[in-house]
């Protein structure tokens, strides 16, 4: 850059010389400038187009490389969101036909209407959940379904409370977030309680959503492997809508409670 300002400023008094007459001699040579003169005025404006050439190309770079930096956080934020939208489906699909062997194995009669519900469910999942945002509505609906399902195991045994309170019109949500509460519920819970019931609470208003489930904790549902049901969705949660939730669990000796406040 040092070499490339002083030939151009040698260049320009060359050229400057050569029109002696034109550049350097002015009102009829009363002002004549200095070659030094000449040359420290043409050497920093060439500074200057340089120093600003740079500025503009270091600005340039900055905000491509934090567009690059963006588009690479969100692909990997989508990966990861893809990623853990595809355990739902086979851990939801592992327990759902657990429940569905064990009709067939009872020769239950209800077991044709148990791969109905299964098939109802399973086509919400991989067609209808692929937008990022689902109609309230057809989220619950899905619970409602999924709910039947599993009332299908206790044949008339079963008690479970769902309420909903507010309209679910207009109103959208990420899919399959709110699953996960209820199959925990039913996993480790207990649905043959008349006095304690499983619990689950659909509280919507505009904007606003409050679900809460609250289960009598079984000894008997454990499950060695562990689950990624409530991990899977507090992860997803911090993705989908950070800062736009609280969630709080309650893990007492005998009862299990999950609140979950969001903003839609």
């Amino acid at each position: 850059m040092i070499a490339l300002v002083l030939v151009s400023s040698i260049v320009k008094c060359g050229l400057a010389y050569y029109f002696y007459d034109i550049i350097i001699k002015r009102d009829s040579g009363k002002h004549i400038i200095a070659f030094w003169d000449y040359f420290m005025t043409a050497a920093f404006v060439g500074c200057l187009f340089i120093f600003l050439s740079a500025v503009l190309k270091f600005v340039t770079d900055w905000f491509l490389n934090e567009k690059i930096k963006t588009n690479l956080e969100n692909e990997k934020l989508l990966s990861e969101l893809a990623f853990l939208k595809s355990q739902i489906n086979p851990h939801f699909l592992f327990n759902s036909l657990n429940n569905i062997y064990s009709l067939a194995y009872q020769k239950s009669d209800k077991t044709p209407e148990a791969i109905l519900k299964l098939s109802e469910i399973m086509r919400y999942m991989l067609y209808e959940s692929n937008e990022d945002k689902v109609a309230l509505a057809d989220e619950i609906r899905y619970l409602e379904n999924y709910i039947e399902l599993q009332k299908l195991r206790f044949k008339d045994s079963s008690y479970i409370k769902f309420e909903i309170i507010g309209d679910a019109k207009a109103q959208k949500i990420t899919p399959l977030v709110l699953i996960s509460f209820v199959e925990n519920a039913f996993k480790h819970g207990i649905a043959t309680d008349r006095e304690v019931p499983i619990s689950i609470l659909l509280n919507i208003e505009p904007g606003k959503l409050f679900f809460k489930t609250v289960n009598k904790k079984s000894n008997q549902n454990k499950d060695d492997t562990g689950g990624i049901g409530l991990q899977n969705v507090r992860r997803r949660l911090d993705l989908l809508y950070k800062d736009q939730y609280e969630l709080h669990i309650e893990d007492k000796n005998d009862v299990y409670n999950c609140e979950l406040y969001l903003n839609l």
